[in-house]
């Protein structure tokens, strides 16, 4: 809300009066509409006394429409928690407040119209079964001033000019981190645009493996120590701090801020399932950079079944196993020297439970030799994006794996292993989402401002304005779901719900921003030269891996349906 100093130039048809108040009012009645959606969509998939896993895929539009309109609810609960938290501290300023109510405008208006799940799948109400004055009921008094006067061409031209005159900031709008966090932020970010951006697309041209000066830096910055506790080898910061770190290095290459999703996956495995000894013999030698790991679990027509992988490990007399089969999309695996390897070590099992983790020790590979080892070969699948670690396929004959190397020294556990880590693997990927989104809202500011068209630079029109508003707008949100996601698993509460929604938001708001400072640059964002057509390539990956969309879908809707 207003505050005594504030820009002149503000005026009231760009910022709502009363504007806390207004958005306030509006989480009660979305919060209506979602439990009556969520009560119309269990009365079509509810059998019996419990929900039914085949009603739930075959109303797969009502029940993902559920979770994506939950995810805007919980969005928006997140962004007004936000300005509460900003205006307590006095730091509630006109760039927030249009950033606050352009974002509930647009959100409330994409609940009431239409919300896009994706380019060309539009959730309407009465798509979960709601009636039709649904809609009518729901667009009454705060959201109704909301939908119509908040997301304007006005408010999203003031913004732009907020957004040109802090452009060398860093991002747009207090984030509500501690002091601590933003301190953190400032260091990734000069390092990420010192030693990451000025390089990263030449990278990405040339198809190259991030070089391993990078990683040595990395290393020494603590990036994939950064969770771990600090009597095995880590900082023990918290999951805040890697949302942030995977924020400022994706921003400067979605390559370089996916180097610690390998460390952070392993190292969960190992912390929530691995013996003690494992945890001492491991987790100092992942947090120093000694040993990189890489994740093996999806196979060739699994894809997200991973219930139904078939690679399997053999016990030997001598209480060793050997792996045989096929794993597919298994990144940063050649240069690596451990993997968690998910196998199958009870053949009569056809579902999860006949799962493993292993702890497979591999030599690290080099561009002639990238899999040296008896047992593993390796071909590399060429890729749009997503390329500084290279994605492989890869095939094992009898690789022999210590018994002492099996997760926690009991088999049948890797699926439920697996699962305790998708909280933190998520997060971190809607952090790296912000980042690609960030980095996509740079060029494009940079390249509207450079470009001159008809007598001035691209940013005078309103649509290449507009665009740039509403990336940081939606940027923010990003933010907000998935700090708040971070902040409950920090807290040791129960957060796949919640992680599953920022990475689900998160990946399509990457996609929509690259997609806009793609446009920006008209033909020239089409040419390779540009970073542009980068961000295009980086960004799309992040609504497919893990978990697709639809997969992440899935999980929210039967969460909320249970």
């Amino acid at each position: 809300m207003p505050h005594d100093g504030q820009d002149p130039k503000m005026t009231e048809t760009a910022l709502l009066p009363d504007l806390l108040r207004l958005t306030g009012a509006a989480i009660a009645p979305a919060d209506s509409l979602l439990a009556a959606a969520r009560d119309a969509v269990r009365a079509r998939v509810v059998e019996g006394d419990r929900v039914s896993s085949r009603a739930v895929e075959a109303e797969q539009t009502a029940t993902h429409g559920l979770a994506w309109l939950a995810t805007y609810v919980e969005a928006l609960r997140q962004m007004q928690t936000w300005a509460e938290k900003l205006d307590a501290r006095g730091e509630f300023g006109e760039l927030e407040a249009l950033i606050h109510q352009i974002a509930f405008g647009e959100y409330l208006g994409q609940i009431a119209g239409g919300i896009q799940m994706s380019q060309q799948e539009i959730l309407r109400l009465h798509d979960m079964g709601l009636p039709a004055n649904a809609a009518t009921e729901f667009t009454a008094g705060e959201v109704a001033t909301l939908i119509a006067t908040g997301n304007t061409q006005a408010a999203r031209s003031r913004l732009a000019e907020l957004i040109v005159e802090r452009q060398g900031a860093g991002i747009f709008g207090a984030t509500g981190l501690d002091e601590e966090l933003e301190m953190i932020r400032d260091q990734f970010r000069r390092y990420a645009a010192e030693k990451v951006a000025p390089f990263a697309h030449e990278w990405h041209l040339k198809d190259e493996l991030i070089p391993m000066s990078v990683i040595e830096e990395l290393a020494e910055m603590g990036v994939f120590g950064l969770t771990i506790p600090e009597n095995l080898g880590g900082f023990g910061l918290s999951k805040a701090s890697m949302v942030v770190v995977s924020e400022e290095l994706s921003r400067g290459y979605i390559g370089v801020g996916s180097l610690g999703t390998r460390s952070e996956i392993a190292a969960e495995l190992i912390l929530c399932g691995g013996t003690d000894e494992q945890k001492s013999h491991w987790l100092p030698k992942l947090a120093s950079g000694e040993v990189l790991p890489t994740a093996v679990f999806t196979e060739p027509n699994t894809g997200s079944d991973l219930a139904a992988l078939r690679t399997r490990a053999v016990k030997g007399a001598d209480g060793d196993y050997t792996i045989t089969g096929n794993k597919t999309w298994i990144t940063h695996a050649a240069r690596t020297h451990v993997m968690t390897v998910l196998a199958r070590t009870d053949p009569e099992s056809t579902d999860h439970r006949g799962l493993s983790m292993f702890l497979a020790e591999k030599t690290p590979g080099t561009d002639d030799a990238p899999f040296p080892d008896a047992g593993i070969t390796g071909g590399e699948i060429e890729v749009l994006g997503y390329r500084g670690m290279k994605e492989y396929e890869l095939g094992f004959d009898g690789f022999p794996v210590k018994g002492e190397n099996l997760l926690g020294s009991e088999e049948g556990k890797g699926f439920k292993q697996l699962m305790q880590t998708f909280e933190s693997a998520r997060i971190q990927t809607a952090a790296r989402a912000i980042g690609v989104a960030q980095a996509a809202l740079d060029v494009g500011l940079q390249y509207a401002l450079d470009r001159k068209a008809f007598g001035g630079p691209l940013i005078q029109f309103p649509r290449v304005s507009g665009k740039l508003a509403m990336m940081a707008v939606e940027i923010m949100v990003a933010r907000q779901l998935t700090y708040f996601a971070a902040f409950e698993k920090d807290n040791d509460r129960r957060c796949d719900l919640e992680a599953g929604m920022a990475k689900l938001l998160g990946a399509r708001i990457a996609w929509g921003c690259a997609d806009n400072a793609l446009q920006i640059h008209g033909g020239n964002g089409f040419a390779l030269e540009y970073t542009a057509s980068r961000l295009l390539c980086d960004a799309r990956i992040l609504s497919i891996f893990e978990g697709a969309a639809e997969i992440q879908a899935q999980v929210i809707a039967r969460r909320l349906l249970a």
